[in-house]
């Protein structure tokens, strides 16, 4: 694993780290981040506006978003953080790493206001890793609950809502998608090759000082992903370099 990544000074700013754990955690809520469509349709029609390399590296971004604010209450965080890893990776090339698999049998608990928002995360991100895999067109679908669930748990919100629409406004416009959502097949069996979209990094999402050019984002992940150790990571599987 790689040395643990700088807290985002953004995520610092909305309160995420050791804030008290203050907010309720309900079967409707799970209901609410498990299955967000036709309750937001705003928020959907602006994702559905970005490529599905943007949206991996959305995911990503979130993940660390929540598995900030779990910090120190959680023993799950070495696992989340191989999965951001993981995310990353799989932007350069899908066969870098494993699925992200999680709780394949369901018999994880979803309760409790860390654990239950931590498996409600984890699961999106195995649904946005199966249709990131299979070029599934409906793959904006997935990370809505995510958007939602991240907000949901921060402290300072309008840290994040200015994080999220910065952020987003930029990604439309840098990495939009390239089909029209309104007229895809429904029965989702087309494959949509995302292999030829331009890299998106990290630092895109957290570093202010970032300029965007598309060599300075794949540079920025190749760095990212040269500074891991893949032997401490199950889910990466990056040849190593011949020395």
């Amino acid at each position: 694993m790689m040395k643990s990544l700088n807290t985002p000074e953004i995520i610092l700013k909305s309160k995420s780290i050791g804030h008290p754990i203050d907010f309720n955690w309900t079967r409707k809520k799970i209901q609410q981040f498990l299955d967000p469509l036709e309750e937001n349709k705003e928020l959907e029609n602006i994702l559905i506006e970005i490529n599905h390399k943007a949206t991996v590296g959305l995911a990503a971004a979130l993940l660390e978003w929540i598995n900030c604010r779990f910090s120190g209450y959680s023993k799950a965080s070495t696992d989340i953080q191989q999965r951001i890893e993981a995310l990353w990776c799989s932007i350069a090339n899908p066969e870098n790493t494993t699925p992200l698999i999680f709780d394949p049998n369901l018999d994880i608990p979803a309760s409790g206001s860390v654990n239950g928002p931590i498996w409600v995360a984890l699961m999106n991100i195995r649904m946005i890793d199966i249709r990131y895999r299979k070029g599934s067109y409906f793959i904006q679908n997935e990370i809505l609950g995510l958007v939602l669930l991240a907000r949901y748990i921060t402290p300072k919100k309008k840290f994040f809502d200015k994080w999220f629409n910065d952020t987003v406004i930029e990604l439309k416009r840098l990495y939009p998608c390239t089909y029209n959502y309104n007229s895809l097949d429904e029965t989702d069996e087309a494959i949509y090759d995302s292999s030829n979209e331009p890299a998106i990094c990290r630092d895109f999402f957290f570093d202010p000082a970032f300029e965007f050019t598309h060599e300075n984002s794949e540079n920025g992940l190749m760095d990212f992903i040269a500074n891991l150790d893949s032997k401490s990571n199950p889910f990466l599987q990056l040849s190593q370099k011949a020395s």
